[in-house]
């Protein structure tokens, strides 16, 4: 498995972000947030990624970066999880919602569990139930 988070996995472009914002599903798993988009049918991209910690909870750039860091992170060791159960490429954009400063360790638990929370649910049936979100 190679695990690297190269510029092509980026989330820049900001009409694919403001897509995500305005089209796009979510799933929580305390503290963590990730809103997702199916890229378009007939583009030939690959599942991008982006993350951002809100100027509410973290007023200093300094603590804004260390968690955006954290996050990326995370994803990078734990992006197998993702790409390893998507049958097709994913906008993804990943939130830090929470003034609480968590430890890298629980970070990454928690991220491990949001990817299979929303691994399951976009490979779940449409005719099986729907999952409430906790």
């Amino acid at each position: 498995m190679n695990f690297n988070y190269p510029k092509n996995e980026r989330l820049k472009s900001k009409t694919t972000i403001g897509l995500l914002f305005s089209e796009g599903k979510s799933v929580s798993k305390y503290p963590l947030r990730l809103v997702y988009r199916q890229a378009e049918e007939n583009s030939e991209e690959q599942t991008k990624v982006g993350v951002s910690v809100s100027k509410k909870y973290f007023k200093k750039a300094v603590d804004r970066n260390y968690f955006k860091r954290v996050l990326r992170e995370t994803y990078r060791l734990n992006k197998h999880l993702l790409l390893d159960n998507l049958n097709q490429p994913y906008s993804i954009m990943l939130f830090y919602q929470t003034k609480d400063r968590l430890s890298y360790e629980e970070i990454n638990t928690k991220t491990i569990q949001l990817f299979e929370k929303f691994t399951a649910q976009i490979n779940k049936t449409p005719d099986s139930e729907p999952k409430t979100e906790s």
